[in-house]
């Protein structure tokens, strides 16, 4: 009977076609959309988990994301050390600068300041020059794509200048860090030089760097932080999705990218359902025949059932393929570098295009049930 329900759905080759091409334009909105969206969040939160020496951010209790910030004093750095628990606490800066470039053009840049003697936070992968280069007088690490963006066209030379508050800027490095939401350089340096390229301010401390001594409980260390500070104490976890929370709620992304998945769903259900209704209709003598023969119902929704997963596989497969290629294809491409297919996406995909064949195939089973082994003879 399997061999049966195959030889039905491949007879017209222009409804089998059709049937596939409507769950693949389904599989493909839903997954390539899906996996822009969620690198996108992972874009937010990038500066953050790239930071792995810390287990705590401390930071002002007005904060909202990694992007919205709030300078603190200095100070908070020697009173978060008090705190039990700590095994060592350092100062982070982070902000956006104006950078003037060797043609006169100007650019902003995200500028990350580092404690001096430890630099935690530093990126981890190197592609030239090294860390201890920082400890050189105005010595900055740029990443990969900013320095495309400020250099374009150009090899990578140890060197170039750039001019940050009508201060001098050399690059002593380039690395390879995780994109940011925005497209804007990443530029490293000392705490203390930090402070020289950055707008004047009272206060300039952005966040204060916890490590925990084993066998803490972070949720307490937080709140011990917290009660002797008044600060804001996140783990990395908590601080990661506060600032994906922070974006979902304040743009119109999730609404954006929900609306193309959700037209997908429904454009792909239609197309699918609609075909796959008409090749039932078209072929409602041969089951006649197969319940005349005595094929039990039962049967009958096995070989529909059949049916639907091979068409689902099919555009489930074409679908997840053609987002896959998009993505090695854009890989290289400086503004969607990080985008790609989480496995949870082709998860969800797959849940999805099982829905939708699902749906498509219910009116079929529901007309095929009801069918009268008498209108054969008709």
């Amino acid at each position: 009977m399997n061999w049966v329900a195959w030889k039905m759905l491949t007879g017209d080759r222009t409804k089998y076609l059709g049937i596939v091409f409507g769950v693949a334009f389904g599989s493909v909105l839903i997954a390539h959309q899906t996996s822009i969206f969620v690198s996108l969040m992972r874009r937010t939160v990038s500066q953050i988990m790239d930071v792995a020496d810390a287990d705590v951010w401390v930071m002002n209790e007005n904060v909202q994301s990694v992007d919205e910030l709030r300078p603190m004093p200095d100070t908070e750095v020697s009173v978060v050390r008090g705190v039990p628990g700590v095994a060592w606490a350092v100062g982070m800066y982070k902000g956006m600068v104006t950078a003037r470039q060797p043609n006169g053009l100007h650019r902003q840049l995200i500028l990350m300041g580092l404690d001096d003697n430890t630099l935690v936070g530093a990126p981890r992968e190197m592609l030239s020059g090294s860390l201890a280069d920082l400890r050189q007088p105005d010595a900055v690490i740029i990443d990969k794509a900013g320095y495309s963006y400020l250099f374009p066209g150009q090899p990578f030379r140890l060197g170039c200048t750039l001019e940050m508050n009508d201060r001098r800027a050399v690059i002593v490095g380039m690395c390879q860090a995780s994109p940011p939401f925005q497209t804007f350089p990443v530029l490293f340096t000392r705490y203390t030089v930090a402070r020289q390229y950055a707008p004047p301010g009272r206060n300039f401390l952005s966040f204060v760097l916890v490590k925990m001594k084993p066998g803490t409980d972070p949720a307490q260390l937080c709140q011990q932080i917290g009660q002797r500070t008044g600060r804001l104490a996140l783990t990395t976890r908590q601080f990661a999705w506060m600032t994906v929370m922070y974006y979902i709620k304040s743009t119109g992304i999730p609404i954006n990218f929900g609306i193309t998945i959700a037209l997908g769903f429904i454009v792909g259900t239609a197309i699918a359902g609609q075909t796959f209704y008409l090749f039932t209709i078209e072929n409602l003598k041969q089951f006649g025949n197969l319940k005349a023969m005595g094929v039990t119902n039962r049967r009958i929704i096995q070989m529909i059932l059949l049916q639907a997963i091979v068409v689902g596989g099919l555009g489930y497969g074409i679908g997840i393929g053609l987002s896959a290629v998009f993505f090695e294809l854009t890989k290289d491409v400086t503004h969607l570098a990080g985008f790609q297919i989480p496995w949870q996406v082709a998860l969800l995909t797959a849940v999805a295009v099982s829905v939708i064949v699902m749906l498509a195939s219910i009116l079929s089973i529901r007309r095929v049930l009801v069918l009268e082994p008498a209108v054969v003879f008709r």
